[in-house]
């Protein structure tokens, strides 16, 4: 489910943030048909009935996502199951990860994962800018510090005897 809430976010993003860049002749190869793409979230029994046909379920095993505003539609809601719980038996197509190719890799949230990259890089950022920034030696007005005048010049230091 994150995969495809991620592939949607993605290719919703990606339509209109392509809007002002790409040419108006220019066709999408590819995109979401209406079948691909969340209704809207069942309210009546009849809407649970049509999503539940949908996604060719009976009604009694069908449950969507809660409507909390994070816009799942009427996505089935499936259970999170860790690896080691799934049959080992089973005919994975990653058999040693016990996985297919489209499951999500990771319960987290899409907006906890973004929200964490996005926290990385800008401390990241702050991080170069402040090494960049910041002064580690004092390339000039040294001379103040140590009490000296510059047109001043200093006492030659022998460090060997002939």
């Amino acid at each position: 489910m994150a995969v495809a809430r991620a592939r949607v976010l993605g290719v919703r993003w990606l339509q209109r943030a392509s809007r002002n860049v790409v040419p108006l002749g220019a066709q999408r190869a590819s995109h979401l048909t209406k079948d691909m793409l969340p209704g809207p979230y069942p309210r009546t029994p009849e809407e649970q009935t049509a999503a539940a046909k949908k996604y060719n379920m009976c009604m009694e095993g069908y449950e969507p996502y809660p409507d909390d505003g994070m816009g799942y539609g009427d996505y089935l809601k499936l259970p999170d199951r860790s690896q080691q719980e799934r049959d080992p038996w089973y005919d994975w197509d990653q058999p040693d990860l016990r996985n297919h190719v489209d499951m999500s890799p990771t319960p987290v949230s899409w907006d906890d994962m973004c929200r964490q990259l996005f926290g990385f890089v800008v401390f990241m950022m702050f991080m170069f800018w402040v090494g960049h920034n910041y002064p580690q030696y004092p390339y000039n007005d040294l001379y103040l510090e140590r009490g000296s005048h510059p047109s001043k010049e200093p006492e030659p230091v022998v460090h060997y005897e002939i």
